[in-house]
């Protein structure tokens, strides 16, 4: 069965979640991307449209996540059958949301729905991280929350290697997002070769405690372990605008933490309460404005479903 229109939606994510880097991934209500793909009689994928990324996104199916993530699904369905794609970024580019991720795994959800939902969304985890690696990398710390909702802690590319952690009910998160770009390719060459042992057990110490204050629903703990990064954060400061000072108005506003943003520069405060997400959220905003820095400020929870299907026709 081909139906004739088919519409997804995958969420932004935030690798790291602070101290866990690229071992934990974590994904957002909103923002995120939607992609709609009609059937082609031609085999492959055609880009016909992208719209919201300023015209910077390759509209080479090769070149382009979203497209080959759609490829790689086609080629799992095993059908001579081609898809027509149209990408909905409403994801700024280089911002630390996973947005080649949501990009990715939007398509493949979408491409799946149109030929009738054969797979499930675990199945379409090697597509999603074909168009991931398009981009940025073989590695599914954005993808895998992306696609499958939560708090994930990976420790492989494989899907019995991605492992979903609770999430506190109470847990609330305010981002706030400079409209500056740090590609991720320069975020990680700022990064030490050589890490000292002690530091190195206290990283690790970090994320343990992280994921044991997960499982008791521990939110001020989550907050403290996720703040107590002393290996990538220290590193990467200085792309961050006002990230010290930010820090301090994101609590002085009521957040029990705040961290960066995968490989940022968005940052996201840990809060919780809606009210109090919100009130972080604007403090936040208010504090770039001030700076002449133009931002986007706003407040959400945590994604439990992941990637889903919109519409089929």
């Amino acid at each position: 069965m081909i139906n004739a229109r088919a519409e997804a939606f995958a969420p932004a994510s935030m690798g790291n979640v602070g101290c866990g880097f690229d071992i934990l991934g974590l994904a957002f209500e909103e923002p995120g991307d939607t992609v709609i793909v009609e059937p082609r009689d031609e085999p492959g994928v055609v880009i016909a449209a992208i719209e919201g990324d300023g015209g910077r996104l390759p509209r080479d199916p090769a070149k382009n996540s979203a497209a080959v993530a759609a490829n790689s699904v086609l080629n799992l369905l095993g059908t001579p059958h081609g898809v027509s794609l149209t990408l909905h970024k409403n994801l700024p580019l280089a911002s630390g949301l996973g947005s080649s991720a949501a990009s990715a795994v939007a398509a493949a959800v979408a491409v799946d729905a149109l030929f009738g939902m054969p797979l499930t969304l675990p199945q379409l985890l090697p597509a999603c991280l074909d168009g991931e690696a398009a981009v940025s990398g073989y590695h599914p710390d954005n993808v895998g929350p992306s696609l499958l909702g939560g708090i994930t802690l990976i420790t492989g590319t494989s899907i019995n290697e991605i492992r979903r952690l609770p999430v506190p009910d109470n847990l609330h998160c305010a981002l706030v997002t400079p409209c500056i770009a740090v590609p991720t390719s320069e975020a990680r060459a700022v990064l030490p070769e050589m890490v000292p042992l002690t530091r190195l057990v206290a990283q690790t110490g970090a994320v343990a405690r992280l994921v044991d204050a997960l499982y008791r629903g521990d939110l001020e703990t989550v907050a403290a372990a996720m703040e107590s990064d002393r290996i990538i954060e220290p590193a990467r400061a200085h792309l961050m605008p006002l990230l010290a000072e930010m820090r301090a108005a994101a609590k002085r506003a009521g957040a029990l933490a705040l961290v960066i943003s995968g490989a940022g520069p968005t940052l996201c405060a840990v809060c919780d309460s809606a009210p109090t997400a919100q009130r972080v959220a604007a403090a936040m905003g208010v504090l770039y404005d001030e700076a002449g820095i133009a931002n986007v400020p706003r407040h959400t929870r945590v994604s439990t479903n992941g990637a889903r299907v919109i519409a089929v026709t």
